[in-house]
């Protein structure tokens, strides 16, 4: 009986310590006018996109393909307009996740996203390019 209840207790530890916890990431923090946003790379966004908990919008004009799983389309330059907004969750601290082609547009997009008072915005570094030099499709 013994040994039964040492074999259990020893399964529950090794399954407990077989047990997955998300990837953490870091990314780098860039600080703009009005706070920070965080610039990730494509393998790191790759990673999050396995527990994705964010809003997924690619900022690039004019169209070039999609990474899957994209939420939104709005032109970077048009990201703070006001109809803009309204497709935009109206807590300002949800976590949202810009990208382009290059990754010029999303920066410019995610300065603004922070002007206007955005806490948590992340921007996929290289955009779309890096992306698929890391080995990732995207949808054309």
């Amino acid at each position: 009986m013994k040994q039964i209840l040492l074999l259990s207790v020893f399964v529950v530890v090794v399954l407990a310590a077989c047990q997955s916890k998300p990837a953490e990431i870091a990314g780098e923090k860039i600080a703009v006018e009005g706070g920070t946003y965080i610039s990730v790379n494509a393998d790191e966004l790759n990673t999050m996109m396995k527990n994705k908990d964010f809003v997924f919008i690619n900022v690039h004009t004019p169209f070039a393909g999609n990474i899957t799983g994209t939420d939104l389309s709005i032109a970077y330059d048009q990201i703070i307009d006001p109809a803009n907004l309204e497709q935009l969750p109206a807590d300002k601290s949800a976590k949202i996740v810009l990208y382009c082609r290059s990754g010029r547009m999303s920066a410019i997009a995610a300065e603004a996203l922070v002007k206007k008072g955005y806490t948590n915005i992340w921007d996929l570094a290289g955009g779309m390019v890096d992306w698929e030099q890391a080995g990732f499709n995207l949808e054309k």
